[in-house]
């Protein structure tokens, strides 16, 4: 279920190029979630880009969160993914069924949507997280993750996703890149990215000729000298918990858990990303409800 995500920096430091192989991670949440084949293509190009961005976190703990409302048949899309790439995702409809593109491809703008937003969200322990957005521009994720990081963090980027999907459904390939430039990177070094971008072929053929996350970085930066910098192996992982799921109910309010456990002979708390079931019994919802009594008296 291991992804395999490289970052190279070219040999005059002005340009990071992050490059993922994603497809355990994207046949991971294909099994979760059991998704058609548009909504793994949507999803999955979603959870890649959110892994990529994760990867550029500075400090342990650090998250980023990436939702896109398109309003298309999908609904909302939502990935998260931490400073090593792991990452869980969720699509409100995961069943969507589209024809073709004209281009005889998977129709993700369509089942996106192009009339909406992007946004990212990140974090990284300040007192408030840090927030952007972005208008789509296409619905086809990659275009827009770059215009996000052009419109809301001034860094010219270029931004790379693709999900190949089986006749089966399942995952043949999965992956993405993530290059971006500093501000001091040099005319000579732009023009030879802008050519390597021309030369290459879809992230889904290269992976599927064979090709590494390495190779992908080096043909990306082909003729700036890259050197490798870090690595890492993200997985498809959901760090949901009973534990959690207890603090996420103790947030209501005193009368709503009241009236859950008067009225419901078990509350049932299902995970939006790993689909995962967590049992409360109304005695343990209305203990909940008497200890924030009880907290609220200590306060007065």
């Amino acid at each position: 279920m291991k992804g395999n995500l490289k970052r190279w920096l070219s040999g005059d430091g002005a340009v990071v190029c992050a490059v993922l192989d994603g497809t355990e991670m994207c046949r991971e949440m294909e099994r979760i979630h059991k998704t058609s084949a548009v909504c793994t293509a949507a999803l999955g190009r979603l959870s890649m880009a959110a892994s990529l961005i994760g990867y550029t976190l500075k400090n342990p703990g650090d998250t980023v969160t990436v939702r896109i409302d398109g309003g298309g048949p999908a609904g909302i899309l939502l990935a998260v993914a931490d400073d090593l790439g792991n990452v869980k995702s969720y699509v409100d409809n995961p069943l969507v069924e589209l024809p073709l593109n004209a281009k005889g491809k998977l129709d993700v703008a369509g089942a996106v949507g192009t009339n909406g937003t992007l946004f990212v969200i990140k974090d990284i322990g300040l007192k408030e997280p840090y927030s952007g957005q972005t208008a789509l521009v296409s619905g086809e994720i990659a275009e827009d993750v770059t215009q996000y990081f052009a419109d809301s963090e001034q860094v010219p980027s270029a931004c790379g996703l693709g999900v190949l999907v089986n006749p089966d459904l399942t995952v043949a390939a999965a992956g993405g890149y993530l290059i971006q430039l500093l501000p001091f990177t040099p005319e000579k070094d732009i023009a030879q990215l802008e050519k390597n971008l021309r030369d290459v072929t879809s992230v889904t053929a290269m992976l599927t000729e064979g090709m590494t996350a390495d190779d992908i970085a080096q043909k990306l930066l082909d003729g700036l000298e890259p050197e490798k910098l870090d690595e890492s192996e993200p997985e498809y992982a959901c760090d949901c918990s009973r534990e959690r799921t207890a603090r996420m109910l103790r947030a209501l309010d005193i009368p709503t858990l009241r009236e859950m456990a008067a009225e419901m002979p078990e509350i049932e708390v299902c995970c939006h990303f790993c689909t995962k079931k967590y049992v409360f019994t109304p005695q343990e919802i209305t203990q909940m409800a008497d200890e924030k009594e009880k907290a609220a008296a200590a306060e007065d």
